[in-house]
């Protein structure tokens, strides 16, 4: 907590951090003051609810698959699979896309559109927000998954053989039993989502994208813009700034959101 004390500071490392003189909000000025200032936030608020909306859809709906696979090994086979580009660094995750998108050798340039297209990926911003939110879910699925699964796993096998005798499908089981019991699991899923609602994966919106600036419109959020300001002009007590305005905002945003559940649903609250 004493680190956020650099984001009210001018940092003269010949003086040191604690030394340092005092500037009062003038860092969070200049963090807004550009003309960027829109684009970063309404890129990092709308993709983030574009994912969590996505993470919690297809997340589930590839846990209770997974749970309705009969087979031990299948199923483990499966999760397996699913789970293995979540161990792949954001730089590798690069490189694949670049080996798909490459306007040179890119295999989806060469095999579908043809030696003789003229679309650049790199330079096209109309594709990445599809291509973003594709590639987050492809690197995230799995982790979902598996936490969902293992709540799915801790649910009353007896609820399932009772619906079973009432003459429920299995399909609405799924509804009546299976949703219902993992609820507080996907409350708290939303609610961790929505706490880190202005920062973005840096790796996704910086590496991804091979930081082309004729994408910057689309994939310019927080936090890679403060990194390149930090690239540009040294200036850490701004990036601390932008780092103290992230955890105020997503402190009073996850507040806001519990305090509306637990006036719906008090159980499923965090506090």
């Amino acid at each position: 907590m004493a680190g956020i004390s650099i984001a009210f500071k001018k940092v003269d490392y010949a003086k040191g951090i604690f030394l340092s003189n005092w500037t009062g909000f003038d860092n969070f000025k200049f963090l807004f003051a550009t003309s960027d200032a829109f684009i970063i936030t309404r890129n990092t608020l709308l993709y983030n609810l574009v994912f969590i909306l996505l993470d919690v859809v297809l997340g589930l709906i590839s846990g209770i698959l997974l749970s309705e696979i009969a087979s031990r090994f299948f199923q483990k086979i499966y999760q397996t699979l699913i789970l293995i580009p979540q161990l792949f660094s954001m730089i590798i995750v690069a490189y694949i896309v670049f080996a798909f998108l490459s306007s040179d050798a890119g295999f989806i340039t060469k095999a579908f559109l043809g030696a003789d297209s003229q679309i650049n990926f790199y330079s096209e911003p109309k594709f990445w927000p599809f291509l973003l939110v594709f590639i987050h879910l492809w690197v995230g699925l799995g982790y979902n998954s598996v936490i969902y699964l293992s709540a799915i796993i801790s649910v009353d096998r007896n609820l399932y053989e009772a619906a079973t005798i009432d003459g429920l499908s299995r399909f609405k089981q799924i509804f009546y039993v299976t949703i219902p019991c993992i609820k507080p699991t996907i409350m708290m899923l939303i609610m961790i989502g929505i706490g880190r609602i202005f920062y973005s994966d840096f790796g996704l919106f910086y590496q991804v994208p091979m930081n082309s600036g004729a994408l910057f419109n689309v994939t310019n959020t927080i936090d890679t813009y403060v990194y390149r300001s930090l690239i540009t002009i040294n200036n850490i007590g701004m990036a601390s700034a932008a780092a103290t305005f992230q955890s105020i905002m997503g402190f009073i945003t996850i507040i806001i959101v519990n305090l509306v559940m637990r006036r719906v649903d008090r159980e499923s609250a965090l506090f």
